[in-house]
């Protein structure tokens, strides 16, 4: 970076991503940074927090799907936010993008775009089109009827029209021209869709279909691109093979290398393709590499806190998630915890994560 102003932009808008798909709770512990957060993101005029994805970032999209059994709205989940309340969020507390937001300023939340309680205000300062359950391929979504990345970005079209009644023509332009946009997923393509249903499995290698992926990525991100978006950060792939259920599947207490391998190739070209892309496009980018630091909490949990890494905190901890957790009990101490359910992380682990990725950031800067 040639000037001392875009290096800190670039900080501001990585710091702010490393925040979210690690997933942190800015609690009082976090003040301090938080408050460097804000005066960073009002000195660079950040409006607000605008999010893509799947159920990492679905702050409760998913609770008025009809046809779909990837719902989180009833506990256990919830069992940490507010008064036990089942939101939607496939968690026991809040998601990193509700406590980025608050970091802010903004609100305690950042709501579902969907959300039947979702006020005109709550557009100015961001909204998440993430469903649980959706990925880079469109397929993916219509595996468990759930909202694909192409209809998010007909949502987005629609917000756009509806902050544009609400604030103007300038000052719709203002907020999407300096929101932050978080794109996070992968992951069911590869456990949802690849692994499980024959339909791409028979049409690529795992290699192909990588790169079939990439260049459904590359055609959404050139999209968003002309409808506005010049800020994106793009998180990359958790290492999936240690997941309890990926585990439990694969009878073993060992993370499945061969799955990890994949994401670790695809987090490769994920940043090779973004690196590209943001030569050619007007846009700030920064990819969020979590791979490494997810991993490394998980073959050294005590260091973090933790005492459980092989199974989730809530029935068996082995094979639920999803609607099949209904009616389960949890572990006592889900601070002990790295998994929530057998798919998602605790709260805890989200902090964790969080916390370790922006003290490396903040050094190497």
């Amino acid at each position: 970076m040639k000037h001392i102003t875009w290096l800190i932009l670039n900080l501001v808008i990585v710091m702010f991503l490393f925040l979210f798909q690690a997933m942190v709770t800015c609690n009082a512990r976090d003040l301090e940074s938080a408050q460097e957060l804000r005066i960073l993101a009002t000195k660079y005029n950040v409006t607000s927090i605008i999010v893509f994805g799947d159920s990492s970032v679905d702050p409760g999209n998913n609770n008025n799907l009809p046809n779909t059994w990837h719902k989180g709205n009833f506990l256990p989940y919830g069992a940490d936010f507010g008064n036990s309340k089942p939101t939607g969020r496939f968690t026991n507390g809040r998601l990193s993008t509700d406590f980025i937001a608050a970091a802010l300023g903004y609100r305690k939340i950042i709501k579902a775009y969907l959300d039947r309680n979702l006020m005109e205000e709550d557009l100015l300062h961001g909204v998440s089109f993430a469903s649980g359950g959706s990925g880079y391929d469109d397929f993916t979504a219509n595996v468990t009827n759930v909202i694909s990345l192409r209809k998010q970005l007909d949502y987005f079209k629609e917000y756009k029209l509806r902050l544009r009644m609400l604030v103007g023509e300038e000052g719709s332009h203002r907020i999407v021209s300096n929101a932050v946009f978080i794109l996070s997923m992968g992951t069911n393509d590869f456990l949802q869709n690849y692994y499980i249903d024959p339909t791409r499995s028979k049409t690529f290698t795992i290699v192909q279909y990588q790169h079939f992926l990439i260049n459904c990525m590359e055609k959404y991100i050139k999209e968003m691109q002309s409808l506005g978006v010049r800020r994106l950060a793009l998180v990359g792939m958790e290492p999936f093979g240690c997941m309890p259920m990926i585990k439990t599947l694969k009878n073993s207490d060992k993370c499945d290398e061969e799955m990890n391998r994949v994401a670790f190739t695809f987090n490769s070209l994920l940043m090779e393709k973004l690196s590209t892309l943001k030569t050619t496009l007007l846009m700030q980018t920064a990819f969020v590499n979590i791979y490494g630091v997810i991993q490394n909490i998980i073959q050294n949990p005590t260091k973090y806190g933790f005492s459980e890494v092989k199974k989730g905190c809530c029935g068996s901890g082995l094979t639920e998630f999803g609607t099949s957790l209904k009616g389960l009990g949890t572990c006592m101490d889900h601070s002990t915890y790295i998994y929530w359910d057998a798919v998602h992380f605790t709260e805890k682990m989200y902090y964790v994560i969080a916390d370790e990725v922006v003290k490396s950031m903040s050094s190497s800067f």
